[in-house]
């Protein structure tokens, strides 16, 4: 049987933004996408998030412009309980908050984007260097869930943007609820427009 995955992008409701995580001291670290590079980290030590939009409050938001998934402790309890080994999960004080918060780090990359089943690929057009060969953008994303190496939550290589989770942990996350994420399929056909 086939396993679904989706990737994690923000819900059309009404919900708080917060910034990209800084050091306790509010400086900040030297690679700003360093939670989403997929990869393992050394403790970054104490970290915080300052609240840019009081919105509604969700157990689930994706900090800055690097997106970097930021969740309640019971949502860190379910990439716990189903993805120990796909994930790190660093505290983080969000601004005005006594509820714990997590950062979540997925440390996979797996290379699974199947671009011949994607709705539209951009390639980088190389004008960055270290970013050769990286998707700009993909619209209507695929990967060959084959060649997930068993992850349940994932970067993937050359298109570390998209933060990606499997059907099982979508729906744990779900039970959960008050998410401020959607999940986009990137497996199977494409729904009909």
């Amino acid at each position: 049987m086939e396993r679904n995955f989706y990737w994690v992008g923000l819900a059309d409701v009404p919900r708080w933004l917060v910034e990209t995580p800084t050091r306790a001291s509010g400086e900040a670290f030297e690679e700003p996408w360093l939670f989403t590079d997929g990869r393992v980290l050394e403790d970054p030590g104490p970290i915080k998030s300052q609240v840019s939009h009081p919105g509604t409050k969700r157990a689930f938001a994706l900090g800055g412009v690097e997106r970097t998934p930021i969740v309640s402790a019971a949502l860190a309890d379910v990439f716990r309980a189903l993805a120990s080994g796909d994930v790190q999960l660093f505290p983080v004080t969000v601004e005005g908050e006594s509820e714990r918060y997590f950062v979540v780090n997925a440390t996979k990359v797996v290379d699974a984007i199947d671009e011949a089943r994607c709705r539209e690929v951009h390639h980088d057009d190389g004008d960055a260097p270290g970013y050769e060969g990286e998707y700009g953008w993909i619209y209507g994303l695929r990967i060959d869930p084959t060649k997930t190496e068993g992850a349940h939550v994932f970067r993937l290589k050359r298109f570390k943007v998209a933060f990606v989770v499997s059907e099982d942990l979508k729906n744990a996350l779900e039970r959960v609820g008050n998410l401020g994420v959607s999940f986009e399929r990137v497996t199977g056909p494409h729904e009909p427009r």
